[in-house]
């Protein structure tokens, strides 16, 4: 497992954790950050899927050290 940080613009709501239950939402300076373990590319992938069905959009993806 990784864990990694999505960057979204915008602060989104509460409403959205729902569709990431197995991440955290951090709201700050106009952007949430979507961050938690992903077990491998597949599960990233259908992260970013779901952020792109949402009509969110995505700043940046980056795994964190």
């Amino acid at each position: 497992m990784t864990d990694y940080e999505l960057v979204l613009r915008g602060e989104i709501g509460d409403r959205f954790a729902m569709f990431f239950e197995d991440m955290r939402l951090e709201r700050a300076d106009g952007q949430t950050l979507l961050i938690g373990d992903v077990r491998d590319q597949a599960q990233l992938l259908g992260v970013i899927e779901r952020i792109q069905e949402l009509g969110l959009e995505l700043v940046s993806v980056n795994p964190k050290e």
